[in-house]
């Protein structure tokens, strides 16, 4: 089935439903007044990336995605609002009628630039029928391996670089007690 030039299957539903979800998601943190609410619509858009990660057969990148950001950032950011006693925010609905008309302008505008770039005369096409560097699924073992044989050191650095920050801002919370 054709619409508009593409042709409709499931994995292109399941984008434009992904799609949604992450934008719903993202307007959803801007509107929220309290900021628990923001971080569990921030966690609804990293879960809906990694579900992008995952179409796209990326699916080391949708894991970490998922583990990292959905998971051990939306928790940091929930500890740290509940152990900062975050005070409600008050609604401030005087302006409104300008952030609902600034939205259509953008969202317009965004539209009219999509349609545009769609239309152009830019050959969409890949470049070549060559398979990737990384076959599909594969790429777990190929950035496994990677990761683990020839960047072996620098991996390690990093985890000693994030414990030695985790520990000075440990550090630097209690010193402000």
């Amino acid at each position: 089935m054709n619409f508009l030039g593409y042709l409709i299957t499931g994995q292109f539903v399941a984008f434009f439903i992904l799609a949604l979800i992450v934008i719903a998601s993202a307007i959803l943190m801007l509107n929220f007044n309290k900021v628990m609410y923001m971080a569990l619509a921030i966690g609804g858009v990293f879960v809906g990336v990694a579900g992008i990660f995952f179409l796209l057969n990326a699916e080391f990148i949708g894991i970490a995605q998922v583990l990292i950001y959905a998971g051990a950032i939306t928790i940091l950011m929930l500890f740290a609002i509940m152990l900062t006693h975050e005070k409600d925010g008050e609604s401030n609905s005087k302006g409104w009628i300008h952030e609902t008309a600034s939205f259509v302008f953008v969202a317009i505008l965004l539209a009219g630039l999509m349609y545009g770039i769609r239309t152009s005369t830019i050959n969409w096409s890949p470049a070549s029928d060559e398979p990737s560097a990384w076959p599909v699924g594969q790429n777990v073992e190929a950035v496994a391996a990677s990761l683990f044989q020839t960047y072996t050191i620098p991996f390690e650095v990093v985890s000693v670089l994030l414990i030695v920050a985790l520990v000075g801002a440990v550090v630097l919370a209690r010193k402000e007690e």
